[in-house]
């Protein structure tokens, strides 16, 4: 089996997407199937024409020079057509396999007919849903109709779709796609790359102004729909009732002006740590300093609908945690027994929620070997990449007959 994926963008990047992206293709690989990856512009400028990372070669498309609305996506896709056509004459895979979003999957459909390829789509989110979220697009606006109608166009003319979560499936199932049509391939998680959450190195946590004190936090991309808004919020009831918590937000992205200003205007900045964005190798440590991890996502169709990785993550190092009762959390967590779920957009439940778990610290280590035992058993790579077979395998059947 060889197969070309059609990525937005890729390691060395560090994303959800790239992790998740990385592991599915060691899985495909340890499957005996030979894999074959291109990234789309969106990778940004690279040196050469391809790059190899953590032992996976990555084909790069050079990026136009055009950046108008609407020409430039354009321009974007023919980049990418005419990139693949030249890899598909050398490496004549079997199967094309173009990952989110839409702007890959059209010109894929283009590059398989002509080849005679069967071509399938894996759908990570709506594009149109994470535009609204980036602030580009109204749900329900021209822009979004439009968006919305090109993933249903390609859902209709791709040979498979393939996707993450059971609120995607029910989605696309419900534009008119064959159920039969659409595979979960769940997210998951490498338990190989995840040890149980170690002792806090002492240094570290004085030298943020966190020694003697319990630690409530957030570790990520700072996005409007991971509402930590409403982690600080929440935070001054919490204070009220445990005055020697403290909150630790690592990362950095979109928000962290407006949350730095909210901390502020909160009165709580001194009691709020944001060390900004740390080296991939120094997570770990920024990790065990906290003790209970909170995933206050705002209630919007993108977080209804997908599932997130971090909460498998913290799973899998038996880590403590709150999260909001939005779909996808819903469908990754078992409430009270491996996280701990609240009602979406409440503080007050929030704020409640965490210092629960703080008065019930004897039950942290049955959580703990719960959380990770869900991993080990049920969310690995190795179940959600044999989910690809039975639909590779008729594809590639079909072209061969």
């Amino acid at each position: 089996m060889k197969t070309l994926h059609i990525l937005d963008h890729s390691i060395p990047l560090h994303s959800g997407y790239t992790f998740r992206t990385a592991n599915l293709l060691r899985e495909q690989r340890a499957l005996g199937w030979e894999t074959h990856h291109l990234t789309s512009p969106k990778q940004g400028h690279c040196d050469a024409a391809a790059e190899e990372v953590d032992g996976l070669l990555f084909h790069r498309t050079p990026v136009p020079a055009v950046r108008w609305p609407v020409v430039g996506e354009m321009v974007l896709m023919k980049a990418i057509e005419q990139r693949l056509d030249a890899l598909v004459a050398d490496i004549r895979p079997d199967i094309l396999h173009a990952h989110s979003p839409v702007l890959n999957v059209l010109p894929v459909l283009r590059v398989g007919r002509r080849h005679g390829i069967p071509v399938v789509y894996e759908i990570r989110a709506f594009w149109e849903d994470a535009a609204v979220d980036h602030g580009s697009t109204q749900e329900g606006s021209v822009r979004y109709r439009l968006t919305r109608a090109l993933e249903t166009h390609a859902l209709r003319n791709v040979d498979h779709v393939f996707t993450i979560c059971e609120g995607l499936r029910k989605d696309i199932v419900a534009r008119g796609i064959a159920a039969d049509k659409v595979t979960v391939i769940p997210n998951a998680v490498d338990i190989t790359q995840f040890q149980p959450s170690g002792v806090p190195d002492a240094a570290l946590k004085a030298s943020l102004g966190l020694a003697g004190c319990d630690v409530v936090g957030f570790i990520g991309s700072f996005y409007a729909y991971e509402g930590l808004d409403l982690l600080l919020e929440a935070f001054p009831r919490m204070l009220a009732r445990r005055p020697g918590l403290r909150l630790l937000l690592v990362g950095g992205g979109p928000q962290e002006k407006r949350l730095r200003a909210q901390a502020e205007a909160l009165g709580i900045a001194d009691k709020v740590v944001m060390p900004g964005r740390v080296p991939h190798g120094e997570v770990k440590r920024y990790y065990d300093l906290i003790d209970v991890l909170a995933y206050p996502r705002h209630a919007m169709r993108l977080t209804e609908l997908v599932t997130p990785l971090k909460p498998l993550e913290a799973m899998a190092q038996g880590r403590i945690f709150v999260a909001s009762d939005v779909g996808g959390h819903r469908e990754l967590i078992r409430d009270g027994e491996t996280g701990v779920l609240f009602p979406a957009g409440n503080a007050d439940a929030l704020s409640d929620a965490v210092c629960a778990l703080f008065e019930r610290r004897g039950q942290w280590p049955a959580m703990g070997v719960a959380g990770r035992r869900f991993v080990e058993e049920v969310r690995n790579w190795k179940n959600s990449v044999a989910n690809y077979v039975p639909a590779y395998s008729r594809l590639t059947a079909t072209e061969a007959a």
